[in-house]
């Protein structure tokens, strides 16, 4: 592992989400096979999250070719937030999960520098081919932002990771230990490449992710941290459910783990929406995939008696933003939500 020009190195860090953001980027649904029979309503979703948005900050947007410009256009004329709030790129996708494929953003405090990681993208795992497309978006968008741009040249997802802008990243075993991501690599390996492209010190792993979820466990669907010294973590209240011991595990680790400083996290509890399925399969329905964004942080629910209990456990951790529930009953027989749906890009 050769270091010597890494973004740490030369000043830049990965910046917590809730930091000033730009915009916030998405790449428009268009597989039909991610959502099998249920396509239909997910452009509509999209447009509703994607309109949410743009009631105070801008939104760019990943589109296939012309065809696909008037569609969007079309859906989004229909929400007046979005006018003159969106741009559309012509930045081909095989796919709509812009949080792994898409760019990972980094800022240089010192020389007001923005920059690209552009980590290596195998569809977690190589589970869902091709992925050529989606491996070449952040390269495509940082020529398009004219910014410069990093290869680690190791499998990386930004679902995977979550940090605390303080120097703390949290992440998962289950996911960047997986041998169908960087095989040859190992943990301390790992954590050398986690500190060094997203300018991070310190490497925090819990073990598992939850039940259905088919990116082996990204830590967007169980634990976030909502401030330096704050995480949100999901507990699941049902002894006979499948997650209740993962979560549980992943609790206690948590309990555990210290900053930069040496100070434990306060460690909040977020309910689970219950069994979620479509066609007898679990679904990985968490509202622990949440987008903050500049004003706003937008909750998937799921129709459930805890939706109000974690808008409200939510609400609590954001005193500045206004929490804003959106319906994802239909977005996560796609295996996803919100937050796997968007990427933001900060301000500097």
């Amino acid at each position: 592992m050769n270091f010597e020009n890494n973004p740490k190195k030369l000043g830049f860090k990965f910046p917590a989400e809730w930091e000033k953001q730009k915009s916030i980027w998405f790449s428009w649904p268009h597989k039909v096979a991610s959502w099998p029979g249920k396509f239909e309503p997910i452009p509509e979703i999209f447009a509703k999250i994607i309109s949410t948005i743009c009631e105070d900050e801008f939104v760019n947007i990943n589109i296939l070719d012309e065809v696909m410009e008037e569609e969007v256009k079309r859906i989004l004329s229909k929400y007046p937030s979005t006018k003159n709030n969106f741009a559309l790129h012509k930045i081909p996708t095989n796919d709509a999960w812009c949080r792994d494929h898409g760019p990972a953003f980094l800022i240089n405090p010192k020389t007001k520098e923005k920059a690209i990681v552009d980590w290596s993208y195998n569809a977690w795992g190589g589970k869902y081919p091709p992925f050529d497309l989606d491996d070449d978006v952040p390269t495509k968008i940082a020529q398009a932002l004219n910014v410069k741009i990093f290869y680690p040249g190791i499998v990386m997802e930004g679902g995977s990771i979550d940090v605390n802008g303080e120097g703390c990243l949290l992440t998962t075993k289950s996911c960047l230990l997986n041998k169908n991501r960087n095989p040859n690599l190992t943990q301390n390996e790992i954590e050398n490449y986690l500190k060094e492209f997203y300018g991070q010190e310190k490497i925090l792993w819990l073990d598992d992710g939850i039940v259905g979820d088919d990116t082996d466990g990204h830590i967007d669907d169980i634990a976030r941290f909502t401030s330096p010294n704050r995480i949100v973590t999901c507990v699941e209240e049902d002894p006979q459910d499948e997650n209740y011991k993962i979560l549980q595990e992943n609790l206690q680790q948590l309990k555990l783990m210290e900053c930069l400083k040496g100070e434990k996290f306060h460690i909040i509890k977020l309910p689970m929406p219950g069994v979620v399925e479509f066609e007898a399969q679990r679904l990985p329905a968490s509202y622990a995939n949440f987008l903050i964004t500049n004003s706003k942080v937008l909750v998937p629910i799921f129709n459930h008696q805890n939706d109000k209990k974690a808008l409200a456990i939510l609400q609590n951790e954001f005193k500045t933003r206004k929490v804003i529930g959106i319906d994802c009953v239909d977005l996560v027989w796609g295996l996803g939500t919100i937050h796997c749906i968007s990427q933001q890009e900060p301000e500097i």
